[in-house]
């Protein structure tokens, strides 16, 4: 027997009345949603085979429980198929992991995005799009299962009240991908998963900033221009220690590769290379105080250690585009977490 829904059941005339009904009462994030019928969310439930009312998550500072038909409802509303389901329900966990403070990130006047890297096969077996435009629209998986996150931040993590975005990012809608397949090291292996394990890595960062070079004939020079984009001023990163998420095109990938660097040589590089003096800090406004003789020889680094960048493969094979995405304020207040869709969810 199914173990009944708490929600309240609304009914309207009509999907279009329901719609409009959802957007009056602002459990919308400004686009239209699918209205979550009894069936769909038994159907998303199923697919993780949990009863609805089983605490997933929560937000402790706001008093806030995650259930799973929450969870589920939302992943409806976002467009979600029940194959998608495993990885939003992990995704809603690990994001309830002490180590990734939700409410700071979800409540700071930075407006930091929710990114959900996905491994291992379940991302090819729904579909999702780790090529061309991976982190923009036109692929259902991406889209929905990242605007499903931000649905139940809205709806049961208390967005609408203690979100003090300044300016917020449209990668707030929705910021999900899967990582490519390489000859390097995946993200979810350097930080202690099996290949053929399905993972969700979940992080507080800002939205993607684009970096190119087209010209480049050797690594190295790719790897500072990385850098050079690593470390501007005005970034939260060379104020703060944050962690930072770093995307190779495949262009940059197959130079580097090609090579002979790795996953752990290229970090290392850009640790030592994202930097910025404390002289040029004060010349740029970060620090008001007067220029002292060893400034130029006292560094900020991007990141505290190689290890705190999540570096990863993704996007179109034309095209040198990588892109950086710093972590939101300190890294000892919230930083990356990765899941085990199976541990999560019993799915396989």
């Amino acid at each position: 027997m199914k173990q009944m829904l708490q929600a309240e059941k609304i009914e309207r005339n009509n999907p279009l009345d329901a719609i409009e009904f959802y957007f009056q009462k602002g459990w919308t994030d400004g686009l239209p949603i699918v209205p979550p019928t009894e069936e769909r969310i038994y159907e998303m439930l199923a697919s993780v085979n949990m009863d609805p009312d089983i605490i997933v998550g929560s937000i402790p500072e706001r008093g806030r429980v995650f259930t799973a038909e929450l969870v589920a409802i939302n992943a409806v509303m976002a467009g979600c198929l029940p194959g998608y389901f495993p990885v939003v329900m992990a995704a809603a966990q690990a994001i309830s992991e002490p180590d990734f403070g939700l409410h700071g990130p979800s409540a700071s006047t930075h407006g930091a995005a929710i990114m959900i890297v996905v491994n291992g096969p379940i991302a090819k077996q729904i579909g999702l799009n780790d090529g061309a435009n991976a982190l923009g629209p036109g692929n259902r998986a991406n889209a929905t299962i990242g605007r499903a996150l931000r649905l139940l931040m809205i709806n049961a993590g208390g967005s609408p009240d203690f979100d003090r975005s300044t300016l917020g990012t449209p990668a707030k809608f929705s910021f999900c991908f899967a990582e490519k397949d390489t000859d390097w090291e995946p993200l979810h292996v350097q930080r202690g998963y099996k290949r053929n394990e399905s993972t969700v890595t979940v992080f507080a960062c800002e939205g993607p900033n684009q970096i190119q070079n087209h010209s480049a004939l050797k690594g190295q020079s790719i790897l500072r221009t990385m850098a050079d984009r690593m470390s501007p001023l005005g970034s939260f990163n060379i104020a703060s220690e944050t962690e930072m998420a770093v995307i190779l095109c495949p262009e940059h990938y197959q130079h580097l590769n090609k090579e002979g660097w790795t996953k752990e040589t290229v970090q290392q590089f850009l640790f030592e290379h994202a930097v910025k003096t404390v002289s040029e800090m004060k010349k740029g406004g970060i620090i008001e105080e007067a220029i002292l003789p060893n400034d130029d020889n006292v560094y900020k680094h991007a990141v505290p250690s190689p290890d705190h960048i999540l570096l990863m493969v993704a996007g179109g094979e034309a095209g040198r585009f990588s892109a950086c995405m710093p972590g939101w304020f300190s890294y000892k207040q919230s930083k990356a977490v990765t899941k085990s869709i199976k541990a999560a969810t019993g799915f396989t």
